[in-house]
């Protein structure tokens, strides 16, 4: 990079967003509207959703000739960390992160009008259906099939743990177009929108009440005109997708082990044994240093990555040490919280299990600890021989 490196503090506008959206969602987007969202069919609020749009948040990293603000992935991160905070409950991640972001790297000049543009406007919500039953994230895990029929491609396969599918007005479904040696190649993107005859979206039932769902593809045709990108070239496309992805739920899980980090400390100074607040014993405190430090590591190589990654600059080794850091650290956090709070902590009344019970799926999606740690092993072996 010429000698350019990472500048850990957040620039003016960076500081400005920051401060906007903590605001924004203390007022709109209170844990108490996250619990009523986890009972709701549909798990996400209307209301919620438009406001996020009016405040041009969904353009945050788009160009402004699509309607965007023309920010970058760092811009972005500010806005998930605040989100990972809060537990916002939207397809915020999914729509944005996952989907626009996408459309926006191989999409034809068409498709980047259409789609890119209506996400910047709220009008539209998108995600991406790639995971199978082995659950991984290579290319090999993707056995749904997509046969060319004339015009059209005939998709047979079922996808889970896919996010926000149920509310999702456009898929990104991943295929296989061709079965031929590296099962890297012949993979194939295809934007299907919802109610596509064939198309059959159910919830799952998750941990984190998050939304994920099974995406049945019983002889689903699409026309030739919905593949996006190239045929058979689909994988480069979604390892970027994925390395954005990752690092932004890195960011995401930085706000929430924060957020539980804040709530410990608010709670040891206030709860009084022997006559005095817990957090005036040293073993608390300890405890309490332990979450700083984690949440402060976990600061460093997130951000890191999304730097990396918003630079445009090979990023895979940061993305997975930040991946394989920070979803420890975040159960780390929440085991500590939950020992430091003692018996309430473990009560479903207390607004510290929604944040445990998020970090647990959090830490599988994307590949967990082992899987990323794999991947830092493989830079760390490239080094030494």
């Amino acid at each position: 990079l010429g000698g350019k490196g990472m500048d850990l503090g957040l620039s003016e506008v960076q500081q400005m967003l920051k401060s906007s959206a903590q605001e924004f969602l203390s007022q709109e987007c209170p844990l108490t509207l996250v619990r009523a969202m986890e009972d709701d069919n549909s798990g996400e609020n209307d209301q919620l959703w438009r406001q996020i749009a009016s405040l041009g948040w969904t353009g945050v990293a788009f160009p402004e000739s699509y309607g965007g603000t023309g920010g970058d992935f760092l811009d972005l991160a500010v806005l998930l960390e605040e989100m990972g905070r809060a537990l916002c409950p939207s397809p915020f991640f999914s729509t944005v992160v996952l989907g626009g972001l996408t459309v926006l790297d191989v999409g034809s000049d068409a498709q980047k009008q259409d789609i890119v543009t209506k996400i910047c406007d709220g009008q539209l919500l998108m995600t991406l259906a790639l995971t199978e039953q082995t659950a991984t994230y290579e290319p090999w895990g993707i056995e749904t099939v997509a046969t060319r029929q004339g015009d059209n491609f005939v998709l047979n396969g079922t996808k889970l743990f896919v996010p926000d599918a149920h509310v999702a007005d456009l898929l990104l479904v991943a295929a296989r177009t061709s079965d031929e040696g590296d099962p890297a190649h012949g993979i194939t993107l295809f934007l299907v929108p919802s109610g596509t005859s064939g198309l059959t979206v159910t919830q799952l039932s998750t941990i984190s009440a998050d939304r994920q769902c099974e995406v049945i593809l019983n002889q689903m045709s699409v026309p030739a005109s919905s593949v996006l990108g190239e045929v058979d070239q689909g994988w480069p496309v979604l390892e970027r997708a994925l390395e954005r992805a990752t690092a932004g739920k890195c960011i995401e899980m930085l706000g929430g082990a924060s957020a539980v980090l804040d709530m410990t400390v608010e709670y040891v100074k206030g709860r009084t044994q022997f006559g005095r607040p817990i957090g005036s014993f040293q073993a608390v405190q300890h405890h309490c240093a332990d979450m700083a430090t984690d949440v402060e590591g976990s600061r460093v190589v997130a951000y890191q990555a999304a730097w990396k990654v918003s630079e445009g600059v090979p990023a895979q080794r940061e993305v997975s040490v930040a991946k394989a850091w920070v979803s420890a650290a975040y159960q780390r956090v929440c085991s500590t919280a939950h020992q430091t709070h003692g018996a309430i902590g473990f009560t479903k009344e207390h607004d510290l299990q929604l944040y445990t019970r998020r970090a647990k799926v959090q830490e599988l999606n994307y590949g967990d600890v082992n899987f990323h740690k794999d991947v830092a092993l493989q830079y760390v072996e490239g080094q030494l021989t």
